[in-house]
C-alpha cells in the first residue's frame, strides 16, 4: 500500500477510486431511505445480498434498479416510504437491520424483525 504525506497549505484536488464492498453497499442502500430523491451507487458488487436489499427497499415503496454488469444501483425514494419490512426478506439478509435507523428517522416508526443468520 502506498502512503503519501501531505504538508503545507496546498489545495488538494483529484479523484480516488474506491472498490465496491458488500459490507458498505448494503448500508449505503439502506441510508438512501433518509432522503427523498434518487441515489446512485457505483461499483456495486453483483451478489445476492444486493438483490435482497433491493427487494426490501422495493417493498418500502422505493424503485430500485441494479445493473450487475455495470455495477450500478439506482434507488428512487418517494416522499413517503413504508415502515414495515417483509419478514421473508428480512430473514434472508442480516444487513436488513440497517434500514431500522433510516426508517425511524424518516417515518418516526419502524417494524423490522430480527434478521436470521449467524
Amino acid at each position: 500500500m502506498e502512503r503519501f504525506r501531505i504538508a503545507g497549505e496546498a489545495r488538494l484536488d483529484g479523484a480516488v477510486e474506491v472498490a465496491g464492498a458488500k459490507n458498505s453497499v448494503l448500508k449505503l442502500m439502506a441510508a438512501a431511505l433518509l432522503a427523498e430523491g434518487t441515489t446512485t451507487l457505483r461499483q456495486v458488487p453483483g451478489i445476492l445480498d444486493v438483490t435482497f436489499m433491493a427487494q426490501l427497499l422495493d417493498t418500502l415503496g422505493c424503485e430500485v434498479t441494479v445493473d450487475g454488469e455495470l455495477g450500478i444501483a439506482t434507488i428512487a425514494v418517494p416522499g413517503s416510504v413504508g415502515h414495515q419490512c417483509d419478514y421473508e426478506l428480512v430473514r434472508k439478509l442480516r444487513a436488513s437491520i440497517s434500514v431500522l435507523g433510516p426508517l425511524l428517522a424518516r417515518c418516526g416508526q419502524a417494524e423490522v424483525a430480527l434478521p436470521g443468520g449467524d
